[in-house]
């Protein structure tokens, strides 16, 4: 069993900067893939980027308003958590944010391949 809680969210200005964090309880987590994932109202949950266990990682590149070289995302297994940081935040990123637990060799861009989620953090970005 793997329980994951977000924290971090919060209301920011266009150009802001939000840290994201992801706690992890579970035997395993030492060795478990995790990926972080958005969802704005009314539309799907979106991948955003991912760490492996052994800290290499992945940003979604393909949506319309990429994340890579904004956001970076980082883990700390002494302390069973993961981060993410939101620099040049933009309206567009308004969403609740959601950290995962990848399946074992699980496509990490996509959401049904994650079997353990948070409950979401809200980040909302002012313009």
């Amino acid at each position: 069993q793997v329980q994951l809680v977000e924290s971090g969210g919060g209301m920011v200005q266009a150009g802001g900067s939000l840290r994201l964090s992801c706690a992890a309880s579970g035997r395993f987590f030492n060795y478990d893939n995790i990926g972080w994932f958005r969802q704005a109202p009314g539309k799907e949950r979106e991948f955003v980027a991912a760490i492996t266990w052994t800290g290499g990682n992945t940003y979604s590149a393909t949506s319309t308003d990429s994340v890579k070289g904004r956001f970076t995302t980082w883990r700390d297994n002494a302390k069973n958590m993961v981060y993410l940081q939101m620099n040049s935040l933009k309206p567009e990123d308004t969403a609740v944010y959601y950290c995962a637990r990848l399946r074992l060799g699980g496509d990490r861009g996509k959401s049904e391949s994650y079997d353990y989620w948070g409950q979401g953090t809200q980040v909302t970005v002012s313009s």
